[in-house]
């Protein structure tokens, strides 16, 4: 004889009591635990790239090697410092595709789409964070190097960190094919076309390994403010989205409940 599966106790009024209770009851523990890895790796990757490292927004790509020097000699500390964090947290990007993933296969599609989503972004972090930040930190790491390898060293970072997106357009078509194809409306069409904006920005960047001025250089307007703003945008979107889904989830199949009706794992 089966057992019965006994109610969780009702959840607690304290923040720590409720946490705790979360920890050992909520049957939505694992995808939060999802949710907020993706979440915190998001606020950290910001303040690394954009505040400790200062590699966003990127310097100029014309400046000569005497003034690339200076320019390791400046962020020193808070490359080998941003980068050593970067390298910490890098792992949190495997939650991200892991709950994107975990969508798909609340979708109407073939499952081939979640296990290619998967498998394209995790190749992705390579060109996106990982080869830029080894490349600057083996140029911070060594500041007396020759002037000309730092040249090189600087170039190959930003030109691979700005312009080398091809990984993210095929992932970002996945997804995009998935929610316009899925009839169960796991995420609202606009979503859908929204991931056509920011795989059009995967396409702009190009031009970065030919031009050293103007909009489409690395620092341009069109191939980093425009796009930046793009991922922004997108990726607010995709993480508000994300946790409406686990709000959602019921862990049956089919379409997703409504945000009105009970949730006994809400958080």
């Amino acid at each position: 004889m089966s057992a019965v599966p006994t109610a969780p106790p009702p959840r607690p009024a304290g923040r720590w009591a409720r946490l705790g209770w979360h920890w050992r009851h909520d049957p939505k523990i694992e995808l939060w635990i999802m949710w907020w890895a993706m979440f915190c790796f998001y606020q950290l990757f910001g303040v690394v790239f954009a505040l400790m490292t200062r590699v966003m927004p990127p310097p100029k790509p014309w400046w000569g090697q005497a003034r690339i020097v200076q320019w390791f000699s400046d962020n020193h500390d808070g490359l080998l410092w941003g980068f050593g964090i970067c390298f910490l947290i890098s792992g949190l990007v495997a939650s991200c595709n892991a709950l994107i993933g975990y969508s798909m296969r609340r979708m109407s599609v073939s499952r081939a789409f979640p296990y290619a989503y998967i498998a394209i972004y995790s190749l992705s972090t390579l060109p996106g964070m990982l080869l830029a930040a080894i490349l600057l930190t083996v140029g911070a790491m060594r500041p007396d190097r020759d002037p000309a390898i730092l040249s090189w060293i600087y170039d190959a970072a930003f030109m691979t960190f700005v312009g080398t997106m091809g990984v993210f357009l095929v992932g970002t078509a996945i997804w995009m094919l998935a929610i316009l194809l899925d009839r169960n409306r796991v995420f609202p069409l606009w979503f859908g076309y929204l991931n056509i904006c920011n795989l059009l920005t995967e396409v702009v960047v190009a031009p970065v390994w030919i031009f050293q001025e103007g909009p489409f250089a690395w620092n341009g307007v069109i191939t980093f403010w425009v796009d930046t703003l793009v991922f922004v945008v997108y990726t607010a979107a995709f993480i508000t989205l994300l946790r409406r889904l686990v709000l959602r989830e019921d862990f049956g199949e089919g379409v997703l409940p409504d945000l009105a009706a009970p949730s006994a794992g809400r958080a």
